[in-house]
């Protein structure tokens, strides 16, 4: 075998390992073991760790450890390692809070890798929000939030989108299956939905959204179909005002604005073939409105990417299965897809800042 640094000098996806007590190292060393990590990748965890996941599951994998900024050594089942040490000893499914401060850590090293220019993307594995708030770290609520204030951030945007809208022409975009899914909002409890989804938060995510799936995805004129909150879209404020009060005045103002944002539809009927035809993305109220539907049609094979960093960041459409962890049963297919996904976003986005 032979491990040569990348020929094309490429930065590296940076893959955060997400919860160590869960599946999010075994994926990425599956993907290693299989020759299936698309490109150049440096996966961001504790070295001691993946090499004992290795050798309990039986997968030949060389790692290798360097440090960000240093070439990326490739070869047949190589897995480069930007080694990132355990709070505690770590065994497979069974969380531990002491660990919490070690998955920020792997954060932290992959959003200034980014911001260095030392990382083209980032890539995230699942972590467990309980044990890292267990953990010290209250009012954590996940990814997308800690990564919008670590960017100092007024607003990100979760959006969501299966493995065949990644590949879809710009602008030539037909239902077949395929779906990008964005969020006004993301890990609200149902009760305090209805008073977040307001008229600044709207413009905010749809201004957001639109820049995102030009710079990122190259589509030149976005159309964006927006959810009601309410059943029916309100039925004409006999289920609710949200619609009459907030959702279309602000959607009038942003299509004054040259925005290409239709609705509110009901969602029960938005997420049909007719009304997806004419759309190149799908915002819904809040996470459950979108991301069923979303994952029903693709579960295993999308991505979630965060719009409105400074860095381009994909992640993987599922949680930590404990209950797999350390059995080698779970699919690499969703990391392998939000990997890929962030090369081509990175690659998209920094040759419309060059053109």
């Amino acid at each position: 075998m032979v491990v040569q640094a990348s020929a094309s000098m490429a930065l590296p996806v940076a893959i955060t390992g997400g919860e160590p007590a869960g599946i999010g190292p075994e994926l990425v060393l599956m993907l290693a073991a299989y020759n299936q990590l698309p490109g150049n990748c440096v996966v961001i965890a504790d070295f001691h760790l993946l090499e004992a996941r290795a050798e309990a599951l039986g997968l030949a994998v060389t790692l290798l450890a360097c440090q960000p900024g240093d070439p990326v050594p490739e070869g047949d089942r190589v897995l480069a390692v930007w080694h990132c040490p355990l709070g505690a000893p770590c065994q497979p499914g069974v969380l531990n809070p002491a660990n919490a401060g070690y998955v920020i850590d792997t954060l932290q090293l992959a959003v200034d890798a980014c911001r260095n220019g030392q990382a083209a993307a980032m890539t995230t594995a699942p972590l467990h929000k309980g044990v890292i708030i267990d953990g010290g770290y209250a009012g954590f609520t996940g990814h997308t939030e800690w990564l919008r204030d670590a960017c100092d951030k007024e607003e990100v945007v979760m959006l969501l989108a299966t493995d065949d809208a990644l590949h879809t022409r710009a602008n030539d975009w037909q239902h077949d299956g395929s779906l990008r899914v964005a969020l006004v909002t993301t890990h609200l409890p149902l009760r305090a939905v209805a008073d977040a989804v307001n008229a600044e938060r709207i413009r905010r995510v749809c201004r957001i959204l639109t820049e995102g799936l030009t710079r990122q995805f190259g589509i030149a004129a976005p159309r964006i179909a927006v959810c009601g909150l309410n059943p029916h879209a309100g039925e004409d404020g006999h289920l609710g005002r949200e619609e009459l009060d907030i959702i279309i005045p602000t959607l009038a103002a942003l299509q004054a604005e040259g925005l290409d944002v239709r609705g509110p539809f009901p969602a029960d009927t938005l997420f049909t073939p007719r009304h997806l035809a004419a759309a190149d993305a799908v915002l819904a109220m809040y996470h459950d409105q979108g991301l069923a539907v979303l994952k029903y049609a693709g579960f295993g094979s999308a991505a979630n990417i965060t719009l409105g960093l400074p860095m381009v960041r994909t992640s993987v459409d599922h949680g930590t299965a404990l209950d797999l962890a350390g059995h080698g049963m779970a699919s690499p297919d969703s990391l392998k897809v939000a990997i890929r996904l962030a090369r081509q976003l990175a690659d998209t986005q920094s040759a419309s800042q060059s053109s």
